[in-house]
């Protein structure tokens, strides 16, 4: 398998600048969509149910890239650099944008879960690159130095243009969007569910564009890809879950705390990756690609999955949260 992944970790992909186009226009519209859920009264629920909002944030910008950290240094004789390191940036990003549907489906509340992507989105433009630099760099620094005959190159991207490409790709479309709600709700009302449709779409778009010129090494890689994925997923909604239980929360909210941190926004990673201000064009960036690209279409699965199970059987909703 690692010889497999080494080979993985030689490849650049193929990408041309009007696919990286494309990809920040679909990444800036299912933002869009998502800000126009955003209200400020989802604050003012934060601020009257701090601890809920709090665990959930906790275990999605804390504790999944430190237990995917941990993961990489147990197994880090199985995973090469590339694989690694993108399984800490896909750990980095804020919930995915489906994590609501996918949160109501399962019978958790849709209230709680909104007003997680809202936080989450929001601190992403700066937690993003904080959490991807900090366990990037203990990577290159204990792990990879560990493993120094297999580092293809140290890890370095400037910070600075990683907060910057985060701000432009979040902060601008979220703050359009939530203007956009505040001044033209009546139009809102009218266009939320079809763009909430329509970005389940174009999430799937940006998936299939990452994959259209490389259909050859998919079709060679995936099945090392799906197992890793598989596991990594199923750690960060099993963290989700375990910390919303050991915290005492109740069944609802920890369906959903589970679903916002086990669903992740995978194509936020992909346009990083491809950006030649944040990752050098040089870079080998294989193995990083193919983890956020078959993210993106196994975290729904896996959702949707377990949102099937949940849904059957309704939990009560607290009173604080009715």
């Amino acid at each position: 398998m690692y010889e497999a992944l080494l080979q993985l970790d030689e490849v650049r992909l193929n990408f041309s600048s009007e696919g990286l186009f494309v990809l920040n226009s679909a990444l800036a519209f299912i933002m869009f969509g998502v800000a126009l859920e955003i209200k400020l009264e989802h604050f003012q629920h934060i601020w009257q149910n701090k601890h809920y909002p709090v665990i959930g944030f906790i275990a999605q910008f804390v504790l999944l890239p430190a237990v995917t950290f941990l993961v990489i240094g147990l197994f880090h004789s199985f995973l090469t650099p590339t694989v690694a390191v993108g399984m800490i940036l896909v750990a980095s990003c804020p919930g995915g944008n489906i994590s609501n549907f996918i949160s109501a489906l399962a019978n958790g509340h849709a209230a709680l879960s909104v007003t997680l992507t809202a936080m989450a989105t929001l601190a992403a433009v700066v937690l993003t690159p904080f959490n991807f630099l900090f366990w990037g760099g203990l990577y290159t620094k204990y792990i990879g130095a560990m493993d120094s005959d297999k580092l293809l190159r140290p890890l370095e991207i400037s910070p600075l243009s990683i907060f910057e490409t985060v701000f432009i790709l979040l902060g601008i479309p979220l703050l359009v969007g939530m203007l956009f709600s505040h001044f033209f709700p009546g139009v809102t009302r009218k266009i939320i569910k079809p763009i909430k449709s329509l970005s389940i779409m174009v999430f799937a778009a940006i998936v299939i564009l990452a994959f259209r010129n490389n259909y050859d090494f998919f079709l060679r890689y995936i099945k090392y890809i799906f197992l890793i994925v598989l596991i990594h997923n199923a750690l960060g909604l099993l963290t989700g879950y375990v910390f919303a239980w050991a915290t005492r929360c109740n069944e609802a909210v920890r369906r959903t705390i589970t679903i916002e941190t086990g669903i992740q926004n995978s194509g936020l990673a992909l346009v990083l990756l491809f950006n030649p201000n944040v990752f050098p064009v040089d870079l080998h960036n294989g193995g990083m690609a193919f983890i956020a690209a078959w993210w993106g279409i196994w975290h729904i699965l896996s959702g949707l999955t377990i949102a099937g199970i949940w849904s059957k059987r309704k939990p009560p909703i607290p009173k604080e949260l009715a």
